[in-house]
């Protein structure tokens, strides 16, 4: 059986699941009873966070209950069949808890291929309080839909000068706490816009070619593994700071083709 035709089944699985979060995370936005934790991180968590994630558990065990399993809220269950779903429910809690639509749920499919490192091969970006999904798998091309329209295919931006670009980012305090400020500052002086719609929204905006990067010094493997195969089936690039495509080194580049060169030349300091 073809890696594609193993993906495919997942992928729609990934995008049910997605629904079904959705559900759960919109009972709980904007409600003023929504109640917030801080994990030992000091980030924050709530119900909607451990709910979702506990329904599309419950979906994957349903359906690939020999898939293993690494989430944000309740950790790793290991699988047996040489795929590993990583999960989070909701990408962008602080928006959520804030009333901000920019939060997404992030469903990844990663491959754990004998012949090489695991790799990340299909994804869903879901924005329940946007009505807006992307999703892509490792030869099966990356799509986007508002709501219920019909999907249209997602493709990064052609834009090469960083004068005319877009840059997301999250937080300016990412950028200090591993001594980059340097490289924030850098972005904003070069690009034409840089605007904080962060987490994995930024990201998003890249895959469908309304930004031109997204540049994400702090990353945990849940925040990235949907986004991979997304970007890259779009025609653009996810990598790590140093021109790696690895969800397991600590930050994130999402970037198109054209400026890949100069995001990365200012992200490593060279």
């Amino acid at each position: 059986m073809s890696l594609a035709s193993e993906l495919r089944p997942r992928l729609d699985l990934a995008l049910e699941a997605a629904g079904a979060a959705e559900k759960i995370i919109l009972h709980y936005y904007q409600s003023s009873a929504l109640a917030v934790e801080r994990k030992a991180d000091s980030s924050p968590v709530t119900v909607a966070d451990r709910e979702a994630e506990l329904k599309i558990r419950e979906l994957i065990a349903r359906d690939f209950p020999a898939d293993g399993v690494l989430g944000e809220e309740y950790g790793e269950t290991s699988g047996t069949s040489g795929f590993r779903w990583i999960l989070d429910p909701v990408d962008g809690t602080k928006s959520f808890i804030h009333g901000v639509p920019l939060f997404g749920t992030l469903i990844g499919v990663e491959y754990i291929d004998p012949a090489g490192p695991p790799r990340p091969v299909a994804g869903v970006c879901h924005f329940p309080g946007l009505s807006e999904t992307a999703w892509g798998a490792e030869g099966l091309g990356a799509w986007w839909r508002k709501g219920t329209a019909e999907p249209q295919r997602a493709r990064v931006s052609t834009e090469g000068d960083i004068g005319k670009a877009l840059i997301c980012f999250t937080t300016v305090s990412g950028f200090q706490r591993i001594g980059r400020a340097d490289a924030f500052a850098e972005l904003t002086r070069r690009a034409g816009l840089t605007r904080g719609w962060g987490d994995c929204y930024g990201h998003y905006l890249v895959a469908v070619g309304r930004a031109e990067a997204m540049v994400d010094p702090l990353m945990n493997p849940w925040d990235a593994a949907a986004l991979v195969a997304i970007i890259q089936e779009a025609g653009g690039s996810f990598m790590d700071w140093q021109g790696q495509a690895s969800i397991y080194t600590g930050n994130g580049i999402s970037v198109n083709a054209a400026l890949r060169e100069e995001i990365l030349q200012i992200a490593t300091g060279r």
